[in-house]
């Protein structure tokens, strides 16, 4: 374990939160103490407790509050208690989250430099997939909350809301010094604050063709199902993904179901069904592939960050892809294209 007058706290709500935690801590915070706390119980898939000093899941009060009057208020001040007991006493805190204007998170901005006798505090931001490619200004209702959550320290001292304006994330507050956001993803924030992260696995670039059979990844998802496609369409992309990956020479490939989508639609017969221990964002960190394809899967934006330019991300069909608006269509082309992956037509 590491023994340090500085520790860093990592909050995570998300596999991917949880990678670039991994990197920050290994990249930018060697020396301190590296403490974890994820928030949502899915991210337990893709914990190892081994790579940290101290770890734990914190229930998120307003869906988790404890039994009786009050519960939400009461978890709170317990979530405090026991982060302050994996923290201890240091010197230096370093608060890492994806959002620093929810409750949840905010009160330890002012609670746990007190608690842990810190001197220093800064805060910093997580990268948070497509969420981070711009602002979310807080409007006037949401700075009055913010006044009216200050309330609680008249009941609890360490329930000291600490108030900001700009964007609802922090990223214009004082007590932020720093934004990690994933390399080559555009961005609003201060560029002075702005700091990418290095690609959110150490894995090995794809091996030579020679060395190997060439592999690739089907990331399946309802499409006729969902109503993203037609049953025509749908059927159709499934044959053209199979002939391209002929042309290709990809001998392997395997085929991510999802959970939605219990028949499989794009899958053909000659790819290999695989079902990960844990999450897909954890498992693409651990496994490498030549190509990874899909249709409008959020999953091909995390295979983008995680592999960066080292492996091809390929969405088939975008052209006859249904969405509930022109806008929506337009960010989402926006994003895909921005981040590198190759939108084949129908």
């Amino acid at each position: 374990m590491v023994s340090s007058n500085k520790v860093a706290v990592y909050f995570v709500a998300s596999p991917l939160q949880y990678l670039a935690a991994r990197q920050i801590a290994e990249h930018f915070e060697k020396g301190a103490r590296q403490v974890l706390v994820w928030y949502q119980p899915g991210v337990q898939q893709a914990v190892r407790e081994d790579e940290w000093d101290a770890c734990a899941y914190m229930p998120w009060p307003r869906h988790k509050p404890l039994p009786g009057p009050f519960g939400r208020h009461r978890r709170l001040r317990e979530n405090i208690r026991m982060v302050a007991g994996l923290v201890g006493q240091c010197d230096e805190l370093v608060l890492h989250s994806a959002v620093f204007d929810t409750e949840a998170i905010n009160y330890f901005l002012h609670a746990l430099p007190k608690l842990s006798g810190a001197r220093t505090m800064h805060a910093r931001i997580l990268p948070d997939g497509l969420i981070s490619i711009r602002r979310y200004p807080l409007n006037a209702v949401k700075l009055v909350l913010q006044r009216l959550r200050k309330v609680r320290r008249l009941f609890a001292s360490e329930l000291n809301y600490r108030c900001f304006s700009g964007d609802r994330i922090g990223s214009d507050a004082a007590f932020c010094d720093r934004i990690y956001v994933m390399p080559g993803l555009p961005c609003e924030y201060p560029a002075a604050k702005v700091q990418p992260l290095p690609p959110l696995t150490s894995g090995r670039a794809p091996a030579a063709s020679g060395d190997r059979p060439k592999r690739a990844l089907v990331v399946g998802q309802p499409l006729a199902g969902a109503g993203l496609l037609t049953q025509e369409d749908s059927d159709a992309v499934t044959v053209q993904i199979r002939e391209w990956l002929a042309r290709e020479g990809i001998e392997e490939v395997d085929y991510k179901a999802h959970p939605k989508d219990p028949k499989h639609e794009m899958r053909h017969p000659d790819y290999r069904l695989i079902n990960p221990e844990g999450v897909l964002e954890s498992y693409l960190a651990s496994v490498d592939y030549d190509v990874v394809i899909g249709v409008r899967s959020s999953a091909l934006l995390f295979a983008r960050f995680i592999y960066q330019d080292r492996v091809r991300i390929l969405s088939f069909a975008w052209n006859r892809v249904r969405f509930k608006s022109e806008k929506e269509k337009k960010d989402m082309d926006e994003v895909f294209r921005m981040c590198g992956v190759e939108l084949i037509p129908a």
